[in-house]
């Protein structure tokens, strides 16, 4: 293998304890990197999250391809349960293991060393740009976006954008994300009244009301799905009294259910579906119920054509296979970039992210930067 050898790029950022929302010299492997290859680089740090903005080529050139994704990581949990040191980036067997692995360090180095080579070996006639956050494990406020603001800022531009997120679920090669469902939080607080449990006249009772609500809301087939998107799903994912006493009513409860929602619904729509609810339930008890939302993104969809065959084509050619154009998932920082350009996700095999002994092959990390390299080339050609 010529050039940057993404293998060893992967382990550097690997031995760097990124653990969101710490950098921990990551993006200064990178930036040393891209700097030395003729990219101009600038800092678009905000809250305290370090964020990188590189780009080869002459600013507001007519033609630009760029690259998203991030260097942050999730915590490592139990350290004596891993069986190798989970920032030691150590192979074994042909594997490499350690936290980011997967999600999403191999990715970032496929994708830097990919366009370095390309912009030594064959200068494009246009720009190339990266774009790479520390901040998508976590709150993603000053990530991503930041970056985004930053170009706006200094009138910077992608015209297509690809996002280096695991997303086959089985084989290298076997999909690509071109949307991605919207999500959604609803935060419950049913407030009643304190009582004895042997004199429930006396008590308002929140939990009826709550189970009510939660039943109401989960038994509701939201839709049938749409042309790129299976149906929208509701979880109810915690319910809690702090009540440990059997012979005391409590005086409240609260609830949160999660919704993972398509392009029939918004974040507005799905609000003023679950305020009707509560407003239903809260005149059949007589409780007082506080609901809080919060949106992390709504549903997108980049429409099959340009972007997604040129993505199709690279994975086809170093893979065999033809990749599904899919929507499933959770969400990504495309979420962000689709409002500034076209974008489409394409990266490992996902299956150990966020796992104990997170692991990548070594292999897929070297097929990885060949299927981005394949992408610059058919885009530029």
């Amino acid at each position: 293998m010529s050039g940057v050898d993404p293998v060893l790029l992967t382990a550097s950022l690997v031995r760097c304890a990124s653990v969101t929302p710490a950098d921990a010299g990551a993006l200064d492997v990178l930036h040393d990197l891209l700097t030395q290859a003729g990219f101009d680089c600038a800092w678009a740090d905000r809250g305290g999250i370090r964020n990188l903005f590189a780009r080869w080529g002459a600013k507001g050139h007519a033609r630009s391809f760029g690259f998203n994704g991030h260097t942050d990581v999730v915590p490592i949990g139990d350290a004596a349960a891993w069986s190798m040191p989970p920032f030691g980036a150590q192979i074994k067997d042909g594997i490499m293991y350690g936290r980011g692995t997967t999600d999403m360090k191999s990715g970032v180095a496929a994708f830097a060393a990919a366009a370095v080579d390309f912009v030594r070996d064959t200068p494009p006639d246009g720009a190339i740009i990266l774009a790479i956050t520390g901040d998508e494990e976590g709150d993603a406020i000053d990530g991503t976006t930041a970056l985004l603001d930053h170009m706006e800022r200094n009138a910077e531009r992608m015209d297509v954008c690809l996002v280096g997120e695991p997303t086959c679920p089985n084989q290298m090669g076997d999909m690509i994300k071109i949307g991605r469902r919207g999500s959604m939080t609803a935060r419950l607080r049913v407030i009643g009244k304190q009582g004895h449990s042997a004199y429930p006249h006396r008590a308002l009772n929140p939990l009826p009301a709550m189970v009510r609500l939660l039943d109401q809301l989960a038994s509701c087939k939201l839709d049938n799905g749409s042309d790129h998107f299976d149906p929208s799903t509701l979880a109810v994912v915690t319910i809690d009294t702090g009540n440990s006493a059997t012979n005391v009513i409590p005086a409240e409860c609260s609830a949160a259910v999660n919704i993972r929602f398509n392009d029939h619904h918004s974040g507005a729509s799905l609000t003023d579906w679950i305020a009707a609810q509560v407003a239903q339930i809260k005149d059949s008890f007589g409780v007082e119920i506080d609901l809080a939302v919060s949106i992390s993104g709504e549903s997108f969809i980049t429409q099959p054509g340009i972007l997604s065959d040129l993505v199709c084509r690279a994975v086809e050619a170093e893979t065999g296979l033809v990749p599904e154009l899919s929507t499933s998932g959770g969400t990504s920082d495309a979420r962000f970039v689709k409002a500034h350009c076209p974008v489409v996700e394409f990266g490992l095999v996902g299956q150990s992210m966020h796992q104990v002994d997170e692991h990548v092959r070594v292999d897929h990390i070297h097929q990885l930067k060949a299927i981005y390299a394949r992408i610059l080339q058919g885009y530029f050609a």
